[in-house]
């Protein structure tokens, strides 16, 4: 019971405890009992009054501080000296060397492109999970990828980030740090000036907001990691997913969430949309576009990609996941007799 309600109270921090009578058959006394027993053991907080009663995981150690971003600065080192020490004691081997590949990936790219001069770091941990917040203060990640990659809008940023293989100095960087970098930590979010991007890896859903009530000149970039302390999740699992079954080796298959290139009211239903679902997918064997959280698409939109996209590029392996009898429908009228049928997955 302790384990349910450690895991899963984060996401309904209003019901948690219907969901503990639900699951182990209690009275509604017996499960507030056992939250408030939480509550006094410290894994837990609880916030209003019985109506409106919240829980969320206390925080039970960490450490934030400020770094000074100079020439000298070593991601190894800040983490082999100040994070490792908090994190090593209390996660499994495979965590440690999830929670260094993310923070020393976040941490290189404040140093090389987010033209800050300082950042702030904070690592904590509660009951369940452990917690890692890479910040700066410079020119913001969404803006910087709009600025050097010519993009009308930063929100296309995001869609081009969940791609990956996205770099401004490819002799420097893969491109390859957020796509693999959210893909291993339960929660992994990017919060910089409106716009808040999240993945979730117990949903495999992402998120995009903006938030109107921030100021767009607010500044820099707010990189929030999540896993939980005995995950079973490995980083070569999580490559290893990326590499298409028919490659013998690299990063060859990208997933594209398709509702990141929805924008405002807009639907998915132009070519311009289409095309900028696939800006770049050439540069991969193998492509998942992943419908989950889209109800319907134009039929332009379908045929410059089921069509047009798929006789222009045979070579690249189109697999399409969570669709509904709205979008099949569509994706199999644009669909071309002459395109083989190898090419094209409908999962």
């Amino acid at each position: 019971m302790r384990d349910f309600v450690l895991r899963n109270v984060e996401r309904h921090p209003s019901d948690i405890g219907r969901l503990v009578q639900r699951k182990f058959k209690l009275s509604r006394q017996s499960a507030s009992k056992y939250l408030n027993d939480l509550i006094a053991e410290g894994a837990l907080l609880g916030t209003g009054n019985t109506r409106a009663r919240q829980y969320r995981l206390r925080y039970l150690a960490g450490d934030s501080f400020q770094l000074n971003i100079t020439h000298d600065v070593q991601e190894d080192l800040e983490w082999r000296d100040k994070i490792r020490p908090l994190v090593a004691p209390y996660v499994d081997s495979n965590v440690l060397s999830i929670c260094q590949h993310g923070f020393t990936e976040m941490l290189n790219n404040v140093i090389d492109h987010s033209e800050s001069d300082t950042a702030m770091i904070s690592v904590s941990r509660t009951a369940i999970n452990v917690e890692l917040i890479v910040k700066d203060y410079g020119i913001g990640i969404f803006q910087k990828i709009q600025q050097d990659f010519g993009l009308n809008d930063p929100r296309h940023a995001l869609l081009e980030l969940s791609k990956g293989k996205l770099t401004s100095d490819r002799s420097k960087h893969s491109g390859e740090g957020i796509f693999f970098t959210s893909r291993m930590f339960d929660s992994f979010s990017i919060r910089s000036q409106r716009l808040y991007f999240t993945r979730t890896n117990f949903a495999g859903d992402w998120l995009i907001e903006a938030d109107e009530s921030l100021n767009n000149s607010q500044e820099g970039t707010r990189v929030f990691m999540v896993i939980e302390r005995d995950s079973p999740r490995k980083i070569k699992d999580v490559f290893d997913r990326y590499a298409a079954e028919f490659d013998d080796h690299g990063f060859t298959r990208t997933h594209v969430p398709i509702k990141l290139g929805l924008y405002d009211d807009d639907q998915l239903i132009s070519r311009s949309a289409a095309k900028r679902v696939l800006a770049r997918v050439n540069d991969f064997k193998e492509v998942l576009l992943d419908f989950q959280g889209v109800l319907s698409i134009g039929q332009a939109f379908a045929d410059e990609i089921f069509r047009v996209f798929a006789n222009e590029h045979p070579e690249v392996h189109l697999v399409v996941i969570n669709t509904n009898a709205t979008i099949d429908s569509m994706i199999r009228r644009a669909k071309n007799t002459s395109i083989p049928a190898a090419q094209m997955s409908l999962v």
